[in-house]
């Protein structure tokens, strides 16, 4: 977590951007995004450097610069020498842009099709003056520099700037909800992860935390494991160049060589993937309509459906290999529409393959921007069936006030869940009164499939017992007669 003197400079940064005239969130995350990257990439270079340097000395060799990142007709170019450089702005905008588009050698890594299209908008040279010095000043804090957190940290700050929704239903998933679907799913060191509406990659970036936090050891020491981590494990689709830019700069602040993201649209024609991951965690948007025949034809069979929440259920299903595991938002409406695409969808899941849980959430979690109902579906990929009880949880609290304001509270049930969901044998015996509880298959089935909580959650009413009208009717007059003397009082002491 970044401390509140860091959280301030960032917005001191934000604000210079803003008075500065480029108000678009997306566009000031994007040029900020590209100045810490040139300020990442003058770091390395200094470490090169000290590497080389040493490494000749100790062996009596010419200095070996063919690693360096800047080259000698290039060095003009780095941070550290544009910091006090009164030509800053132009030298970034003719010359430094074109440098960071070209840097990768592999046109097909992440990083090039994210600078593939990058633009300059800094405002002006004294925005981008202001801007370097306050980031210098971040990154002179020795703890920052040597948390390897914290620059992933300050990246998801500045994320969380974001306070407009997209479109078709894209609404930014509060990061305490993407942690606690990391933390219920548990990735391995093994698992090939992908988000196919990734966004600004807030799951895959959790699941990069976990797996540091839990088998960083694990993955240094085996090549194959840090292999698989730094170029196969983390997947991510997304229609929006923008966003998608912005995804691939995420994984690389959280250390993450060449993560593979694409600019495309899952649903498609085009997108033919199937048994492919291990691990599905998203947020695919919702309320979104597509035309049939924009839409690949393994997704419409079963029932025709042109909604998105549908489609990507039955998408995720398709890429997950036999094993695989899912946790996914959906809106309310999915757990009980009555269309038979509806009903065909939560069939199929349960049927086809293992229904694990179904956690409602309250419908503040996506506010300021929606007050949409959701809830989260975790599945695993069987092709044979295997549900046979489904575990029901009823989020009441998520550790914020369900207002637009969103201010923390002490109620929150993520502990709670992220503990019954890790003991499910010690949930057996609740009763459905309870948070938590089972319902069996057969049961599910007797009703449709339908998928509600209040469908199966039992409410326990305490009889509350109220005196005579007559009473209350008596205890009402005796109150009123003491107003009309008050105000009787009143009237005599203004005298009108």
């Amino acid at each position: 977590m970044i401390t509140g003197e860091i959280k301030n400079k960032v917005d001191q940064m934000w604000e210079y951007f803003w008075t500065g005239g480029l108000t678009n969130p997306i566009d000031v995350i994007e040029q900020l995004t590209y100045l810490m990257f040139m300020k990442r990439l003058d770091i390395e270079q200094m470490s090169k450097e000290k590497t080389a340097i040493q490494s000749a000395a100790l062996l009596g060799i010419q200095e070996d610069t063919s690693k360096y990142i800047y080259q000698k007709d290039k060095e003009y170019l780095r941070w550290s020498r544009l910091l006090d450089n009164s030509k800053a702005h132009e030298i970034i905008r003719n010359d430094g842009m074109e440098f960071l588009k070209t840097l990768s050698g592999d046109e097909e890594s992440a990083y090039s099709k994210y600078m593939k299209n990058a633009v300059y908008k800094v405002p002006s040279a004294k925005v981008l003056k202001n801007t370097m010095d306050v980031m210098e000043d971040i990154f002179s804090d020795e703890s920052f520099v040597k948390d390897r957190d914290a620059k992933g940290d300050l990246y998801e700050y500045l994320l969380s700037k974001l306070s407009t929704s997209g479109t078709n239903g894209q609404f930014r998933t509060p990061k305490h909800i993407i942690n606690m679907m990391v933390e219920l799913m548990k990735p391995t060191p093994e698992d090939t992860i992908i988000d196919p509406a990734c966004g600004t990659a807030g799951f895959l970036a959790s699941s990069v935390d976990y797996l540091m936090r839990n088998h960083k050891n694990e993955i240094m020491v085996s090549k194959d494991k840090r292999d698989h981590f730094n170029q196969k494990a983390f997947n991510g689709n997304d229609t929006d160049a923008t966003m998608l830019g912005i995804s691939a700069m995420n994984l690389m602040l959280h250390n993450v060589e060449n993560p593979n993201l694409y600019l495309e649209n899952s649903l498609s024609v085009d997108y033919k993937k199937e048994n492919e991951y291990s691990l599905v965690l998203a947020n695919p948007p919702f309320k979104g309509s597509l035309d049939y025949e924009d839409v690949n034809s393994t997704l419409l069979e079963g029932a025709k459906t042109k909604k998105t929440e549908l489609l990507f259920l039955r998408l995720i299903t398709r890429i997950l290999k036999i094993g695989g595991r899912a946790a996914v938002i959906i809106p309310d409406g999915v757990l009980f529409g009555s269309s038979n695409a509806h009903k065909s969808v939560r069939e199929e899941i349960i049927e086809k393959h293992k229904l694990e849980a179904v956690i409602s959430m309250p419908s503040g979690v996506f506010k300021p921007y929606a007050g949409v109902s959701t809830g989260i579906l975790i599945f695993t990929k069987t092709g044979d069936g295997g549900t046979d009880k489904v575990w029901f949880y009823d989020m009441t609290a998520d550790g914020y006030s369900l207002d637009d304001k969103r201010n923390p509270i002490e109620e929150n049930d993520i502990p709670d869940i992220i503990e019954r969901f890790g003991n499910l044998d010690k949930e057996v015996e609740r009763k459905r009164t309870e948070k938590s509880f089972f319902v069996p298959v057969s049961e599910i089935k007797e009703n449709n499939y339908d998928l509600s909580l209040n469908r199966y959650k039992e409410v326990e009413y305490e009889e509350v017992e109220y005196a005579k009208p007559s009473i209350i009717l008596s205890e009402i007059k005796e109150l009123e007669k003491k107003i009309m003397e008050g105000i009787q009082a009143l009237e005599a002491m203004l005298e009108v």
